[in-house]
């Protein structure tokens, strides 16, 4: 469904991501885990259109999307979350997501369908009722990032890029994003997701790609990478621990 070949990218003299190739199956889950600086969301923002590669081509469904324009990769199907929760902030949480109705997709309802389809998106994310109507800039962050999601729903895509989307969960939350997350592929998304809970990664996730300084060091099951002694070396020191749970 989605093929990255040999994608690099550079901001003045940083080489945020060389090389890279990643392919993504339709109705997969695909963990992208690497320590801070690695070119993850470099790389989540390359196949979304939010920056273009400068070297390399990203294809979705056999089509070269690598300079499309961020509105035109979402009506293709390509819907993305931000690690850093953007909003609207004079906006409601229900007109934030219906703005993603409206025009986040080739569809095209009209206002009062696109206003039961805004409300179903964050009902299906948890979102309180009781918030529908409050402004964006008075949620916390984990209800941003519960619009974020609702928002890149209400563009009806066929493949969801989610930037550490369940940070700051409490246990019992994760657990609850990690079963929304696993229903949400069962009724047809393909899912390419960063985050940085292990755990969350390791059991959610049919594949998982690492990449470290920039480039790609493994790629496997959950198992496979765990064992990468590559891997192994590279997380040294490091917060992230892939061990079974």
């Amino acid at each position: 469904m989605l093929n990255v070949k040999c994608v690099s990218k550079s901001f003045g003299g940083l080489q945020a991501v060389r090389n890279v190739d990643m392919t993504l199956r339709e109705g997969e889950i695909l963990g992208l885990v690497g320590p801070n600086g690695a070119g993850k969301t470099t790389l989540l923002n390359m196949i979304s259109g939010v920056c273009r590669p400068d070297a390399g081509g990203i294809y979705f469904e056999e089509e070269n999307i690598t300079r499309l324009t961020l509105d035109a990769i979402c009506k293709r199907g390509i819907a993305k979350t931000f690690q850093h929760p953007r909003s609207f902030p004079g906006l409601s949480a229900k007109e934030g997501v219906l703005i993603s109705a409206l025009y986040g997709n080739g569809h095209k309802p009209g206002m009062k369908q696109a206003q039961v389809e805004a409300i179903e998106c964050l009902q299906r994310v948890g979102f309180p009722d009781e918030k529908l109507d409050c402004p964006l800039g008075t949620l916390n962050t984990i209800d941003l990032r519960k619009t974020q999601l609702a928002r890149a729903l209400a563009s009806k895509p066929k493949m969801l890029l989610l930037d550490e989307i369940m940070t700051g969960l409490t246990p019992s939350e994760g657990k609850e994003a990690i079963k929304l997350i696993r229903s949400l592929r069962d009724e047809g998304l393909t899912i390419l997701m960063i985050e940085h809970v292990m755990k969350i990664i390791m059991e959610v996730s049919d594949r998982v790609v690492v990449l470290d300084q920039g480039e790609k060091i493994a790629e496997g099951t959950p198992r496979e990478v765990a064992a990468d002694e590559r891997v192994i070396e590279s997380y040294l020191g490091e917060q992230y621990h892939f061990q079974e749970h």
